[in-house]
């Protein structure tokens, strides 16, 4: 039982750190998302494709091509990169709330115009 403990263990600190951050995305000013907004479509465009997100140099971060794929892994890739590819770490710029509105964005198919 000590697998199912730790699964259980793991499932919860998740749970947790989710509700935290969705509580800081609510802090993000409408100043901060009109930034992020920014970053998104010129540096994380100018790989995973400026207006349509259907990809390039980077896979696509369409609706269609995240839905399977938990929001905290969608996170950490954005504030951490990918080891020995070209995905560069973005902590620098962000912190974990705005990473996870980001994501969410994203997810929720960001308009073109936005």
């Amino acid at each position: 039982m000590p697998a199912v403990r730790s699964i259980l263990q793991w499932s919860a600190a998740g749970c947790c750190l989710a509700a935290t951050a969705a509580v800081a995305v609510a802090d993000i000013s409408r100043t901060r998302q009109v930034e992020l907004l920014h970053l998104l479509r010129q540096d994380c465009g100018s790989c995973h494709g400026t207006m349509t997100m259907k990809g390039g140099l980077g896979s696509p971060l369409t609706p269609a091509a995240l839905a399977d794929r938990p929001v905290d892994l969608l996170v950490d890739i954005v504030l951490n990169g990918v080891p020995d590819t070209p995905m560069a770490p973005w902590r620098i710029l962000m912190n974990e709330a705005e990473a996870t509105w980001l994501v969410e964005q994203l997810r929720a198919g960001l308009p073109a115009g936005r």
